[in-house]
């Protein structure tokens, strides 16, 4: 089994690549930890951050109180990650890198699972999934997120002929078929990643989509009314105007 961010999808011939992690202090970043403290409460728990990339995404959930263990398969990016946790003196929190294959934690070592648009970029998402839910205890929580299929820009880019910016826009609304064979990560319709995870044996309680952050917009005139007019709090019910896809789930009590 792998569950490595390269490979081909299981259903179509699908390239998928590697994730840019986030930068430290991006909206994005904050606003998925809050997203996270209205669906969980994660004080005093024990949290996997799977797929934490540089960890700039679990930085944003360390003050909330859980005790962290981030995980990912890229050893520079965990370096980083070490290196900032050590700089700040943060305790309870802790960087692991691992192989692509089975996690390195027991069965049922966690009391909850966070995974911030990583899905998209493993081999096989059921067999990343199935990992995940070995080690999270019965009862555990989980919450993830994936983009968001009805958003205007492709958001992981695609590699398309004569195209050299590849954000095409509209490009994600394309067949599957076509996405799959340019594109560089899945994406997802929320009832897709609903029945995924229902598949899997996960108990859905809550499926949103989140608001586009606007990190990619340069000049902050225009960000903060793009903000104030159009992309207004941290979820929304049109999926145009979302970036991400959030669903919280939980496995079955023994």
């Amino acid at each position: 089994m792998s569950i490595t961010r390269r490979g081909a999808h299981v259903a179509t011939r699908q390239s998928v690549e590697r994730g840019k992690p986030a930068s430290y202090g991006q909206e994005v970043t904050r606003r998925r930890a809050r997203i996270v403290a209205r669906l969980l409460t994660l004080a005093g728990r024990r949290v996997l951050d799977f797929g934490c990339g540089n960890g700039a995404q679990t930085a944003e959930l360390a003050p909330l109180g859980a005790d962290i263990t981030a995980c990912d398969i890229d050893g520079g990016d965990v370096a980083l990650f070490r290196e900032y946790i050590q700089r700040a003196g943060i305790s309870h929190v802790r960087a692991v890198a691992y192989d692509g294959g089975a996690l390195p934690f027991g069965d049922a070592s966690f009391d909850a699972v966070v995974s911030f648009a990583v899905l998209e970029h493993v081999r096989d998402e059921r067999a990343a999934l199935r990992e995940i839910a070995r080690v999270l205890r019965p009862g555990g929580d989980l919450v993830l997120s994936v983009p968001n299929k009805w958003w205007v820009f492709e958001t992981h880019g695609a590699r398309l002929p004569l195209l050299p910016w590849n954000r095409v826009p509209f490009f994600s609304w394309l067949p599957p078929s076509i996405h799959a064979r340019f594109a560089m990560a899945r994406i997802y319709r929320r009832g897709g990643i609903v029945r995924l995870l229902a598949e899997e044996g996960f108990v859905i309680t809550g499926a949103s989509y989140m608001t586009a952050p606007l990190d990619m917009v340069r000049w902050p005139p225009l960000r903060a009314v793009m903000a104030a007019l159009i992309f207004r709090g941290d979820t929304t019910a049109i999926p145009f105007l979302a970036t991400e896809i959030f669903v919280s789930c939980r496995k079955p009590a023994a």
